[in-house]
C-alpha cells in the first residue's frame, strides 16, 4: 500500500467520523429541543397495554380533556388563569413568611399541629410547640439519616441510611425495627400501620411489589415487578383503593398510568399527556393531582388534576395551568397549595435540579374551578416539602438552598 492510498483512507475516516458526529447531534437536537406535533388521538383508545410482568392489566378510561386556556401557564409565561400576572408587586407582599428553625431535614406536621423535624447537625429529631419550643422527639440520637419517610399522623417513621439499612422508629412509644434492606421506595397506609414497599431480589424474577405491618411484619408478595421495577411507584391512596402506580409508554409524548390494587383488581387506567409521571392524592382519594413534561411545554412540568376512583378513573381530567412538579404541591382542606418556580429552563422536567434555587411563587387553588390565589410572602426563595397545619392556619416549607424551616400563616 503506498503512501498517497494511506493518506486517501485517513482523510475517507476523518469525513466519516465527521459524518457520525453531524448524525448523533441532529438525533440530539430531535429528541430534545425540536417541537413534536400533539398525537393526533389524545384518548388512544384501543392501545393494547404493555405488558407489566405479572403487573395487572387494566381497561383504558376515556378521560373528558379540558384544555389549556390561551393565557399559558404561570412560571412559564407570567400569567395565571385569571390572565393577571403570576408575579407579585414587591409593594404587595406581606411579611408572612416567618422562620421556625435553622436547619429543618424531613420535615412533617404531626396530629397536634407541630412541625417536626431532622437536624443533621446534631442528628435528633425535634417538634416545636405553639410558643416556637424545640423539644426532642427522642433522647437517641440517629447518625447520618439519608431519607424519612412519615406516617399520615407523623409519629413513625422509616429512616434509611447511606449503606442501605432502614428502621422503622416509633417515636410515641421508642420501639425500634429493623426493615430488609432490600426493600425500598416505602409508603404508609392511611392509618399508618401497614406499608407497601418494593422488594428487590438480585433476580428479576424475585422482584415483587409488597405489602407488610408497619413493623415489617407478615409481609405478603403482591404483585410480581420483574424486569419492570422502576416502572413502579408505590402510594398507598387514602381510600385504600390502590397502593401502588404502573406506568407505561404509549409513545413518544404519553404514559398509561395503571393503579394497582391488593387484590388483584382491574381498575380502569389513565393516559398521560406527557413523561415523568408524579403523583399526588386528594384527601379522600378520589382524584389525583399529578406532574408531567413532555415536548409540547418545552419539557417544563405542568400539573393536571383527573378522578381517579372506580369508575371515574381518568375523567374529567384537565390543567391546572401551573409548571411545577406535584411534590411541591399539598392539600389541606381540600384546598391545593403548590409553590411554582419563578422561571422554568427548557427541559427542566427532564432535570429538576436546575431549579432547585429558583424562587418560588406560592398558589392557592380550588381543585373544583382551577381558580388560583397568590399568596404574598416576604421571603423570595424555593420552596420545598410543602406541609399544613391540621387547622388550615399554617403552611410550612423548607428552604431549597439551606433547609431553614419556615411558616406562612394563610388563614
Amino acid at each position: 500500500m503506498n503512501l498517497q492510498s494511506i493518506n486517501l483512507k485517513k482523510i475517507g475516516l476523518v469525513v466519516l467520523f465527521l459524518a457520525v458526529i453531524v448524525l448523533v447531534g441532529f438525533l440530539l437536537y430531535s429528541l430534545f429541543f425540536k417541537s413534536t406535533p400533539a398525537p393526533s388521538n389524545p384518548d388512544s383508545n384501543g392501545v393494547t397495554p404493555g405488558s407489566g410482568n405479572g403487573l395487572p392489566e387494566a381497561n383504558n378510561g376515556t378521560p373528558s380533556v379540558v384544555s389549556p386556556n390561551e393565557n399559558g401557564l404561570p412560571g412559564d409565561t407570567g400569567t395565571n388563569n385569571n390572565g393577571s400576572s403570576s408575579s407579585p408587586n414587591p409593594e404587595e407582599a406581606l411579611p408572612s413568611s416567618e422562620q421556625v428553625s435553622n436547619r429543618a431535614a424531613f420535615s412533617s406536621v404531626n396530629k397536634n399541629g407541630q412541625p417536626q423535624f431532622y437536624n443533621p447537625s446534631d442528628n435528633r429529631f425535634y417538634a416545636i410547640d405553639s410558643q416556637g419550643k424545640l423539644t426532642t422527639l427522642s433522647d437517641q440520637q440517629f447518625f447520618g439519616v439519608q431519607n424519612v419517610i412519615w406516617s399520615p399522623d407523623a409519629t413513625k417513621a422509616i429512616l434509611e441510611y447511606p449503606d442501605g439499612s432502614k428502621v422503622r422508629y416509633n417515636f410515641a412509644t421508642k420501639n425500634q425495627v429493623t426493615l430488609p434492606k432490600h426493600w425500598e421506595d416505602f409508603n404508609f397506609s392511611p392509618d399508618g400501620n401497614k406499608i407497601v414497599a418494593k422488594s428487590m431480589g438480585l433476580d428479576a424474577d424475585n422482584r415483587w411489589l409488597i405489602v407488610a405491618n408497619e413493623d415489617g411484619s407478615k409481609a405478603t408478595n403482591i404483585e410480581s415487578m420483574g424486569a419492570n421495577a422502576d416502572k413502579v411507584i408505590t402510594s398507598w391512596s387514602p381510600n385504600n383503593q390502590s397502593i401502588a402506580f404502573f406506568s407505561d409508554g404509549v409513545d413518544f409524548n404519553r404514559k398509561e398510568v395503571f393503579f394497582v390494587g391488593q387484590h388483584g383488581e382491574n381498575f380502569k387506567s389513565l393516559i398521560t399527556e406527557g413523561r415523568g409521571f408524579q403523583p399526588l392524592w386528594s384527601p379522600q382519594g378520589d382524584e389525583l393531582v399529578y406532574s408531567v413534561y413532555s415536548s409540547d411545554n418545552d419539557y417544563k412540568p405542568t400539573l393536571w388534576i383527573v378522578g381517579a376512583q372506580g369508575d371515574t378513573i381518568g375523567a374529567n381530567r384537565r390543567p391546572l395551568e401551573l409548571n411545577t412538579w406535584a411534590d411541591k404541591c399539598t392539600y389541606s382542606q381540600n384546598q391545593l397549595y403548590c409553590a411554582v418556580p419563578t422561571a422554568l429552563e427548557r427541559g427542566a422536567g427532564l432535570y429538576p435540579a436546575t431549579a432547585r434555587n429558583t424562587p418560588d411563587l406560592l398558589y392557592k387553588i380550588d381543585p373544583n374551578t382551577g381558580q388560583k390565589q397568590l399568596i404574598p410572602a416576604s421571603v423570595s426563595t424555593s420552596m420545598n416539602n410543602l406541609t399544613v397545619s391540621p387547622d388550615g392556619m399554617y403552611l410550612y416549607f423548607t428552604e431549597g438552598n439551606n433547609a431553614v424551616l419556615r411558616k406562612i400563616k394563610i388563614k
